[in-house]
C-alpha cells in the first residue's frame, strides 16, 4: 500500500490553455489546471465524469481516459456519500470541488468535501457487501494517492496518475 503523502499547494483552477503560446510553443509540457464545483446531489459523479474526459480531450491525455474516470468516479462518490449532506448528513446538499492539474510526468485529480469524516481504504476480503472498495481502486490504478486536512474544516483527498500510458 502506498503511503499518502502531502500534495504540492494548489494554486487554485486556472482556465485551460490554448494549444500553443504566442512563440509557438508547446503547452503540453507546462503545467495545467482545471476545477469543476458541484454539489453533492445524485449526478454529481456524472457531471464530473464529464468535465474529465472533457478536459483530457482538451490536454490530449486521452490515454489516461478509463483510469482517471474511474478514479474521479471514485473520490466523488465517497465524497458525496461521506461528506456533509451524505449519509450522516441529514440530506443536505454541500458543495465537492474536483480539481484536475497536469504536471509533466502526471495528472493529478483531487476531490475537496467539508467532510470531517477521514480516508480510510477498506479491506478485500469474502464479504459480499457492496461498497468500502473505492480508494482501493484509486491505489490500485494511481501511482500515488493522500489526503490533506482543509482549514478549518474539510479535506482534499487526492490521487497521481502516471501521464504515460500503462504497459
Amino acid at each position: 500500500m502506498s503511503l499518502p503523502v502531502q500534495p504540492a499547494p494548489w494554486s487554485g483552477p486556472s482556465p485551460l490553455p490554448g494549444p500553443t503560446t504566442s512563440a509557438g510553443d508547446s503547452l503540453r509540457a507546462r503545467a495545467r489546471a482545471a476545477g469543476l464545483r458541484l454539489t453533492s446531489g445524485r449526478t454529481a459523479c456524472g457531471v464530473a465524469r464529464e468535465f474529465t474526459e472533457r478536459v483530457l480531450g482538451d490536454w490530449e491525455l486521452d490515454q489516461l481516459r478509463d483510469d482517471a474516470l474511474t478514479v474521479v468516479s471514485e473520490l466523488v462518490a465517497n465524497a458525496v456519500l461521506h461528506g456533509p449532506g451524505g449519509d450522516a448528513g441529514g440530506g443536505v446538499e454541500s458543495e465537492v470541488l474536483l480539481r484536475l492539474k497536469r504536471r509533466p510526468a502526471h495528472l493529478m485529480c483531487a476531490v475537496t468535501d467539508r467532510g470531517e469524516t477521514l480516508p480510510s481504504p477498506g479491506h478485500l476480503g469474502a464479504s459480499l457487501e457492496e461498497g468500502g472498495r473505492g480508494l482501493i481502486i484509486v491505489e490500485a490504478l494511481s501511482q500515488h494517492w493522500g489526503w490533506t486536512r482543509c482549514n478549518p474544516v474539510g479535506k482534499t483527498v487526492w490521487a497521481m496518475l502516471l501521464a504515460e500510458a500503462r504497459t
